[in-house]
């Protein structure tokens, strides 16, 4: 088969662009599990600036051009012709928005963050509010300048990101099979759970929590050489297939919220370590 060579660049660009992704995963990471608070300005510095450079290489100008090419010169296989569409994708959801507001966007989730860990222990949503408030402005601005581009509702072109070609009323089937579906099923699910005995009582050391988790994670498969177990606020899973990092948190009157949020968490890093190294 002849080279596609305006898709040998494209390729060869999203590699690098795969890369820039990794670095920041690894960075929330950082923030997440171990960086000392008065890393906090620093740090949304690195971030926003990193996502700006990744930002200004996927629209560099001579981008549109290069997608036309590859799609018009010689022939893909499946693997290449899908890829080929998700750059497009992608790079259409990047080209619609002013380097300005991508850095906008990243500071004020940076600035955030920092407020929700300030006041979570003490529930003051008052404290978190104003910055809350300014992503929801930014993000409403980046939903409607994406709209236009790609000629959906707002919401839409958000969801776009995450579930390609989604819409609203997709969406407002399945909660509608959902609100016919869930007030019956949880009243049963309450009633099992009070018929079923009592549940053990703590305090559950978190050192034993920790040791339950990790032989879990192990069970199911979890590869520790590609991959570890912290601590965070929230759970979650981050990094790259390579070097995947899922967090959780701990409760010493209830082993069940770690326990779960291990497993949860497990779930998306198998995914993740069970990627094709050759489709990366």
């Amino acid at each position: 088969m002849p080279e596609n060579t305006a898709y040998a660049q494209l390729e060869s660009l999203f590699s690098r662009l795969a890369v820039i992704d990794g670095v920041l995963s690894v960075l929330q990471w950082d923030l997440a599990a171990v960086m000392p608070e008065g890393g906090n300005a620093a740090r949304a510095e690195q971030l926003a600036t990193m996502r700006t450079l990744r930002h200004e290489m996927i629209t560099r100008p001579e981008m549109s051009d290069l997608l036309d090419a590859a799609a018009g010169g010689a022939p893909l296989d499946r693997w290449q012709a899908a890829n080929l569409r998700e750059m497009r994708r992608d790079w259409v959801h990047a080209a619609a928005l002013p380097a300005r507001l991508v850095d906008a966007l990243s500071r004020a989730c940076s600035a955030c963050e920092m407020a929700w860990r300030q006041a979570r222990p003490a529930s003051d949503f008052a404290q978190v509010a104003p910055r809350l408030d300014e992503v929801l402005r930014l993000t409403r601005e980046a939903a409607e300048t994406k709209a236009a581009a790609l000629g959906v509702e707002p919401y839409d072109a958000l969801l776009d990101q995450y579930e390609p070609g989604g819409r609203i009323a997709e969406i407002d089937q399945v909660f509608g099979d959902l609100a016919a579906f869930l007030p019956g099923f949880l009243g049963e699910v309450l009633e099992r759970q009070r018929s079923a005995g009592e549940r053990p009582v703590g305090p559950f050391p978190i050192e034993q929590q920790r040791a339950l988790g990790l032989r879990f994670m192990e069970i199911v498969g979890f590869d520790f050489h590609h991959g570890r177990l912290d601590v965070s606020a929230h759970p979650f899973c981050g990094g790259i297939p390579d070097d995947v990092r899922i967090t959780t948190r701990y409760d010493e009157r209830d082993f069940m919220p770690a326990l779960m949020g291990v497993l949860h968490e497990t779930g998306h890093a198998l995914y993740e370590q069970g990627l094709p190294k050759a489709w990366r």
